[in-house]
């Protein structure tokens, strides 16, 4: 029998700009899903750690992040 100890997913999140909306509106709005998905990661209480947050040329942000999976115990993964 096999049990699991610890988990932790590593991630690589883009958030794009939106198409259909003008430049400054779109990253206004991305910045908006940005705050939006770490608030959403606070609600559900999903232990996380952002390891990394870069705005790229276009304005869309790329996100590392290590989070919990499943509610399973972090072990030394999320400090």
């Amino acid at each position: 029998m096999k049990r699991i100890k610890a988990a932790c997913l590593l991630q690589t999140v883009h958030f794009l700009l939106k198409e259909d909306m003008p430049h400054d509106a779109a990253i206004t709005a991305v910045k908006g899903e940005v705050a939006q998905y770490k608030a959403q990661l606070d609600r559900s209480n999903t232990k996380y750690q952002i390891t990394e947050e870069t705005t790229q040329p276009d304005g869309s942000i790329v996100i590392k992040i290590r989070k919990q999976y499943n509610h399973h115990d972090t072990g030394d993964y999320i400090s």
